[in-house]
């Protein structure tokens, strides 16, 4: 099937999936399943407890019954809300703090696994592991930088996994992503004119990328579970627009097609489970996330007079980051368990002066509680809630000598999410 094709199809493939608010660092969406937010996604590569493992290490495949599927939904619900500390953006200085430029966001999965013989299992998952949407009031003093910034990603992860042994499983898949970024701000702060002048970049992409993992089974209390998920290289290409008073002036150089490369970020999991008695059982996970493969994003034309220039670069400079996180969970009783999590979050922004408006990040802690209710011996219900403190984020990003101005000043940041997931053996 040519990759145009899969490209029309993979909304309707992944359920109508939509833009997500990034909980995790950066713009990563951790919320691939539901049944992990009770322990902040510890012990994701390890825990194997229902199809979802497809996505964090399809090795634990060999876990499952013969047949499972698991379905779940996270929703997210960010604030960005910004405090001026002295900006310097020309005709846009009285226009405001923009709001809220967090919204909620509903985020669905999807796993089916199935055994095709004793060791050999395969599976299908559907997720958004990437995604970000801020959006402030029109106008603000920051709309010459952004007004709003929207990525959705779209995810079929197929996947195998061979049971080598009585202790050791491993696993491999292909990713089959999509992405569309859509990129609004105002043209520059130079004059009232061009102010109320609006540039849009919307563009899309399909590429392909690939995860292996590991399980190892090293007593019948302690699992092992270590996971890769390779970068995947995004050719973006679509148009560039201009609306508004002065767009005629300007139509023939800044707007038709054009092209940025992205290269979404490989990650790494290291993951553990340890069952301490018949009540507590403790999870811990590691996990490194590749940022650095986005130092900066070029829009270059792709048509007519500007022809290969280009017309903006988003400065990000981003580094890798460490992820740290703890679980426990405590068995209630037989259909009821209780889960509880920690986790220390890095950001992949270095200082104010790379914290784009875009994207107000910054390191953050979660803390997170859940339960899982078995509804009978082949299926179960699990909710969880998470509350991600963020601290204070500065920002100075200096712009001035591109007309779009200084924005200097602090945003207060916090983040809620709320999950559900069904999962059942057939």
């Amino acid at each position: 099937m040519k990759m145009k094709t899969i490209a029309r199809l993979m909304p309707l493939l992944t359920l109508g999936l939509a833009s997500g608010q990034a909980a995790a660092a950066g713009f990563q969406l951790l919320e691939q399943n539901a049944s992990g937010i009770g322990n902040a996604y510890a012990g994701s590569a390890a825990v194997a407890e229902n199809a979802s493992t497809i996505f964090f290490n399809p090795a634990g495949m060999t876990q499952l019954k013969d047949r499972e599927v698991s379905v779940g939904m996270a929703i997210v619900r960010p604030t960005f809300k910004f405090s001026d500390r002295g900006s310097s953006t020309g005709v846009l200085g009285g226009a405001g703090n923009g709001g809220d430029a967090g919204s909620w966001a509903f985020l669905p999965n999807a796993y089916l696994s199935w055994a095709l013989s004793k060791d050999l299992y395969a599976g299908v998952g559907l997720g958004a592991p990437f995604g970000l949407i801020t959006e402030y009031d029109d106008p603000w003093l920051g709309g010459a930088q952004a007004i709003k910034f929207d990525i959705k990603t779209y995810n079929i992860n197929p996947s195998l996994a061979y049971r080598l042994n009585d202790k050791v499983s491993i696993g491999g898949g292909l990713s089959i992503q999509r992405i569309e970024v859509d990129y609004r701000r105002q043209a520059t702060v130079t004059s009232a004119a061009l102010a109320a002048t609006h540039a849009t970049f919307s563009a899309d992409d399909v590429s392909l990328g690939w995860n292996l993992g590991a399980l190892f089974t090293l007593s019948p209390t302690t699992k092992v579970g270590v996971s890769y998920r390779s970068e995947v290289r995004h050719k973006l290409e679509g148009d560039l627009k201009i609306d508004g008073p002065a767009a005629g002036a300007n139509a023939a150089l800044t707007t038709g097609s054009a092209k940025a490369n992205v290269d979404l970020p490989a990650t790494f999991i290291l993951s553990v489970t340890q069952k301490l008695n018949e009540r507590w059982e403790m999870l811990g996970d590691l996990s490194w996330t590749g940022w650095s493969s986005i130092p900066k994003v070029d829009i270059v034309r792709t048509a007519g007079l500007l022809n290969g220039a280009t017309v903006q670069t988003l400065d990000t400079d981003f580094r890798d980051t460490w992820r740290y996180a703890l679980g426990a969970n405590y068995r209630y009783n037989d259909a009821v368990k209780l889960k509880f999590g920690v986790a220390y979050d890095q950001s992949p922004v270095r200082d104010p002066q790379h914290r784009l408006v875009s994207l107000p990040d910054n390191n953050r802690t979660w803390f997170t509680t859940g339960a899982q209710v078995k509804v009978n011996k082949d299926s179960a219900v699990d909710v969880g809630v998470a509350y991600l403190y963020v601290p204070e984020s500065h920002i100075d990003n200096n712009q001035t000598a591109l007309g779009r101005g200084r924005v200097t000043g602090v945003y207060d940041a916090r983040v809620w999410i709320f999950g559900a997931q069904y999962s059942m053996a057939f």
